[in-house]
């Protein structure tokens, strides 16, 4: 049996937050990403056309502001050091992630549920890969982040997308359409919560019925909660799991410190799977493939995952609330365009249906008058057919720039 490593106490969470609380976090600070390999900054010209050189890159979903201290400090000690060997997944490690998904999630998880996989991605298509065969098809609800249907595509699998409801700035489920679109060919249900384009935090009551369509269509039910932590005021984050115990043979979930703490370049998350006989099948194709995680990136997950990290998220979520405010308000300035309002996430999913403008025009006027690069919403498939995301996890300086390139690029229609 795998040990618990016991979780820290809720006065040293205290007492640590309250002395991190001390020392500034800087969100404003302008930190120069080009040149830098950054695909996000270097490689947005070949994605968009817009140049880097007079651009505003808010497509890649990372943030534009450094990582908190702790993360980095522990990086500082572990170049001090200058032994680059490898490093198990500890004990250490494991009590990091169990603590935190306790402390921020409610979410009381073993540690002998935990498999790192190299990025969430990486994590989808490991789940592709085990639990389906080329042409099985693989349902998504759209529209959803565009990686789900590429990973599918890519692996040979086939999408069965089903087009989530638009009431008014709600998407909505609707099973009963859902299930007429099954193929029966279904084998695995990618879930995203909180979603992502739109930022909609589900209910449990959302959440259950979701895990009882995947129970009835005996699908694999993964479901990617990368965004958890970047949940705003007024609403509560639940993972599936919590919501839905009774799915749990069939039910993989993904997190990652890779959005929250802006580390995802360093390729490292986590499948939780509570499920000892869906586990083991995962962990023998693990092993199969001689993978092992990197150590910067477990070093990276243990330090964000302490009190210091916990209280650098907070601070995060209230600057990025403004940041949210700030941009919906210019957007909802021009007329024919609408921010919908975020529940999560520090993605801006913009409207452009009523500005009676086709989407290559729209699209026009952002890449080249406004010299912004968002995500594409056709990419994320039906209902985002005249939709741009846009990322806003950066200094409210160059938010506001965006703000008001937007607002020239559109005021003819003022």
């Amino acid at each position: 049996m795998t040990r618990n490593v016991p979780l820290r106490s809720d006065a040293a969470l205290l007492a640590c937050a309250e002395q991190v609380q001390e020392a500034p976090m800087n969100f404003d600070d302008i930190i120069e990403r080009r040149g830098t390999q950054s695909s996000k900054w270097d490689f947005m010209e070949r994605f968009s056309g817009v140049s880097p050189d007079d651009g505003i890159a808010m497509w890649t979903a990372d943030s534009d502001y450094a990582a908190p201290d702790c993360v980095r400090d522990a990086v500082r000690r572990a170049a001090d050091h200058g032994c680059f060997g490898y490093l198990p997944e500890t004990d250490e490690y494991r009590a990091a992630i169990q603590w935190w998904m306790k402390t921020r999630h409610d979410w009381e998880i073993d540690t002998s549920w935990i498999l790192t996989a190299q990025g969430l991605g990486n994590a989808i298509a490991l789940c592709l890969d085990v639990w389906s065969a080329p042409g099985d098809h693989v349902a998504i609800f759209s529209p959803v982040y565009h990686e789900f249907r590429y990973k599918i595509e890519k692996s040979g699998r086939v999408a069965t997308e089903i087009p989530l409801e638009r009431q008014g700035d709600t998407y909505m489920l609707d099973l009963e359409d859902a299930q007429s679109r099954l193929t029966g060919n279904e084998k695995i249900l990618i879930w995203c919560s909180p979603q992502n384009p739109s930022g909609r935090v589900w209910t449990t009551g959302e959440l259950r019925a979701v895990a009882d369509f995947a129970t009835r269509n005996d699908l694999v039910l993964v479901s990617d909660e990368v965004h958890h932590d970047l949940v705003y005021s007024g609403s509560t984050f639940v993972p599936m799991h919590v919501a839905a115990p009774e799915a749990t043979e069939r039910m993989v979930v993904l997190t990652s410190a890779s959005k929250t703490f802006n580390i995802a370049g360093q390729r490292t998350g986590n499948m939780i799977i509570p499920d000892a006989a869906l586990r083991a099948v995962m962990k023998q194709r693990q092993e199969s493939l001689d993978y092992k995680p990197s150590g910067l990136g477990l070093v990276m997950i243990q330090a964000a995952y302490s009190p210091e990290g916990a209280a650098w998220v907070d601070a995060q979520v209230a600057y990025l609330a403004d940041n949210v405010a700030l941009f919906q308000s210019a957007m909802d300035a021009i007329p024919g365009v609408h921010a919908l309002p975020l529940a999560s996430t520090f993605l801006a999913w913009v409207d452009f249906a009523d500005t009676g403008m086709s989407f290559d025009e729209v699209k026009n006027r952002i890449h080249k008058d406004a010299r912004i690069a968002p995500s594409l919403g056709p990419g994320f498939g039906a209902g985002g057919e005249m939709f741009m995301r846009f990322n806003l996890a950066a200094p409210r300086a160059r938010i506001q720039d965006a703000c008001e390139r937007m607002a020239a690029a559109f005021s003819d229609l003022q």
